[in-house]
């Protein structure tokens, strides 16, 4: 599905979010059947074989301003689907008469040996726009028509997000889906007023997850891993304690807080809260944030870091006034 720009010119924006796995995102692959053109070339192909899964995974958000790239360059056509694309476009001559003529002199299409570079067919390959299938601001902002990259030569000067490394591992990073955070409390259903409840996540969710995104016909990948580091507690009221007091648990030996079992009940939580009044009738809604470090890798480059991430959950949590019984 494509995104046609205006009638002032042949290029194209195509989607580039969402592939399974192992095929190009939506808008940028499929062959040439025919008379109709589809992307094949530059399409972004995502593996998501060591994500989070499960029903409660969701998308990680940015601790800063930044976010991935709403569009970027990339190869986009052969010399010969070029041809049965634009073709068809001056033929109908729907763009005036003057801008077909420059466009036929531009990629030299009368001239049916060397017309859109076919005496370089893989050699290399026409470049153009992909963007952002949520359509983020700035979306629109790649706005170079169609220009010719030589299989191992860089994009030309001036043309910024031209695919690398490092742009794939940010596209990767918004593909990454990692596990809820409702947090296991102990006592479990309701806690008392001034009894320390320990709050920890299942180790075995809570790991390592990544995604590669690749260009095939560039042999260009990267990387991108979310690793989580800490867990913020929020009780949902002032009238609470958190262990630690900060509020954050930092993962230890690869676990977020630490189980309740019998014989700790007068040790203090190494994570969780202490509720000073009930809840009444009602709840008490605990937030719980993960963090979660993102680092990347990518061809032929050390890789580094991307921003960190957060992903959330409220639960609600009912708290009774411990009963005493006078005789």
């Amino acid at each position: 599905m494509a995104l046609v720009l205006a009638v002032a010119g042949p290029a194209q924006a195509e989607k580039g979010f969402g592939g399974t796995d192992g095929q190009p995102a939506p808008g940028t692959g499929a062959d040439v059947n025919g008379d109709t053109v589809s992307v094949t070339a530059g399409g972004v192909v995502f593996d998501h074989s060591k994500n989070g899964s499960g029903n409660s995974t969701g998308t990680l958000t940015s601790s800063t301003n930044w976010s991935p790239p709403p569009c970027w360059y990339a190869p986009k056509y052969t010399p010969e689907q070029l041809q049965k694309y634009l073709e068809p476009i001056w033929e109908a001559e729907s763009t005036g008469y003057q801008w077909d003529a420059e466009q036929r002199e531009k990629y030299n299409a009368k001239d049916p040996e060397k017309g859109f570079n076919k005496d370089k067919t893989g050699k290399g390959y026409w470049w153009g726009s992909y963007v952002d299938e949520s359509y983020p601001p700035g979306w629109d902002s790649c706005e170079a028509d169609y220009f010719w990259v030589d299989v191992g030569d860089p994009p030309p000067p001036g043309i910024e997000n031209a695919i690398t490394p490092e742009i794939l591992a940010e596209l990767a990073y918004a593909e990454i889906r990692v596990p809820g955070t409702e947090v296991t409390l102990a006592p479990a259903n309701a806690t008392k007023v001034n009894l320390p409840t320990w709050s920890w996540l299942d180790a075995a969710e809570f790991k390592p997850v990544s995604v590669t995104a690749s260009v095939p016909v560039l042999e260009l990948e990267a990387t991108a891993t979310a690793v989580p580091v800490s867990l913020q507690i929020e009780p949902g009221t002032a009238d609470a304690v958190t262990y630690p007091a900060s509020g954050v648990c930092e993962i230890d030996n690869g676990r977020i807080g630490e189980p309740y079992a019998k014989g700790k009940a007068d040790r203090t939580p190494p994570c969780g809260v202490k509720y000073l009044r009930s809840s009444g009738d009602g709840t008490f809604p605990l937030q719980a944030t993960l963090t979660w470090e993102i680092t990347w890798t990518g061809t032929g480059v050390p890789g580094g870091e991307l921003p960190d991430g957060t992903f959330g959950a409220t639960q609600n949590v009912v708290v009774q006034e411990i009963q005493a019984i006078n005789r």
